[in-house]
């Protein structure tokens, strides 16, 4: 900060300075609080008294995974015997020492680091007057170190006609203890690593793209061992053995053409990051990429009513190729499965009984039309994908003619300071 300016930079540090230069009271309210502002309200309690400190949050687990503020600092405060409130929802940051106030908008450390150059302005300077009206309107116990503060009964009079306009509650035991627990069920990212992957998320995206349940021609039934000790099958050698070919290679209801255009429209709009990694779809791209996904689909959409038009009669045909090949073999000599059911063994018998075993292991053509489906799965980078030491020759192999150096430098720019890691262990202090 420099001089009288109105609007400044304030980071945790520089809050901080301003707090550890207070000489009669302190008034914070924000989302949260980080480590270093808690230590200087802590400091400048035991030099007047925590009775003359106000700190307001919006002490929610929600807040502490955002990044806005910091457990342990919550606790720290508590342990200095210093009374902490919480209003849902808050989202301003205001800090008042002595006669010296700010607004400022706080920092989400799960988006962007919290040390702030001087000409990045989050912040502006309250004058004396809106610092009182700020301290009047907040809390009661704000409203008492404002009056503590007037210089002429009619100021003090104007501020005990002022109405508290936030709602709080207090901070208590039980509170703290159900953030903590759902802090450690569920702990949160380290930001610098969340902030790291944002980096890369806004250009490129892993994409999985598979047709399945359309290779109809390769679908094949197991023949019931009911069945096969009937014996061979010369005369439908190649489809007939211990499996079936539900229909002949050579249909038109194969699915070569849906997977050849898929193909091309994966070879087209994805790149290759090794067999490790999976596919990747720039961002830029993706609109595209649905686009085509979408002809796709209409292209798939025709080749369902085609195969549901013809494919039930491919498989009767099928069934039959292999009923009347076996009727004349059972009805020479009936298995015992099928003289355990029948009292005659005529053709009729023979012919009821090579379907009922058939039916369990054929599929009709509504069941094959349903499993015919496109998926389309999209996951964003990892930390542990972008820390690999061939990421960045593998990202620019597969995306040439782009900057990469800059986004790699931004990406381990957004690592280089650690945030604090989050307590969630310390026993509860007092109230």
């Amino acid at each position: 900060m420099t001089g009288a300016s109105l609007f400044c930079s304030l980071d945790s540090r520089g809050i901080a300075d301003i707090i550890r230069a207070g000489q009669r009271s302190v008034c914070y309210a924000a989302p949260g609080i980080q480590m270093e502002p808690a230590k200087a309200i802590a400091e400048v309690a035991e030099r007047f008294g925590p009775e003359l400190i106000t700190v307001c949050l919006d002490f929610d687990e929600r807040v502490i995974r955002m990044g806005f503020g910091d457990l342990a600092a919550v606790r720290l405060l508590r342990a200095a015997g210093l009374a902490v409130s919480s209003t849902p929802g808050l989202r301003t940051g205001l800090v008042i020492v002595d006669e010296e106030g700010y607004i400022f908008t706080p920092t989400a450390l799960y988006l962007e680091g919290d040390e702030r150059s001087a000409d990045a302005p989050n912040a502006m300077r309250l004058s004396r007057g809106q610092a009182s009206e700020a301290l009047a309107r907040l809390s009661p116990a704000a409203k008492a170190i404002a009056i503590a503060h007037a210089t002429t009964d009619e100021e003090e009079e104007r501020i005990r006609e002022r109405t508290t306009e936030v709602h709080t509650v207090s901070v208590t035991n039980e509170a703290l203890n159900l953030v903590a627990r759902r802090l450690k069920e569920a702990p949160p990212v380290h930001f610098d690593v969340a902030r790291q992957v944002r980096v890369f998320t806004a250009y490129i995206q892993y994409v999985e793209l598979s047709l399945t349940g359309a290779a109809i021609q390769r679908h094949r039934v197991v023949i019931p061992p009911s069945i096969q000790k009937l014996g061979g099958a010369k005369d439908l050698e190649g489809r007939l053995k211990t499996t079936f070919d539900l229909i002949e290679k050579d249909e038109k209801l194969s699915s070569k053409t849906l997977e050849d255009k898929l193909n091309e429209i994966r070879k087209d709009l994805t790149r290759s990051f090794g067999k490790d990694h999976g596919r990747v779809v720039l961002k830029a791209a993706r609109p595209r990429l649905e686009e085509r996904l979408a002809t796709f689909r209409e292209d798939l959409k025709g080749h369902q009513e085609r195969v549901e038009r013809e494919l039930q009669g491919k498989l009767n045909e099928s069934r039959k190729q292999i009923v009347e090949y076996y009727l004349p073999r059972v009805i020479e000599s009936p298995p015992d499965a099928m003289r355990g059911q029948f009292i005659t063994f005529g053709e009729t018998e023979a012919t009821s009984w090579l379907n009922s075993e058939l039916d369990r292991v054929f599929p009709k053509a509504e069941e094959l039309i349903n499993r015919i489906q496109l998926d389309v799965r999209y996951k964003d980078v990892t930390f542990e994908t972008l820390n690999g030491a061939d990421f960045l020759d593998a990202i620019k192999k597969a995306f040439l003619g782009n900057d990469w150096d800059r986004a790699y430098n931004e990406f381990l720019a957004a690592g280089q300071k650690e945030t604090q890691a989050i307590d969630t262990t310390s026993a509860p202090q007092k109230g």
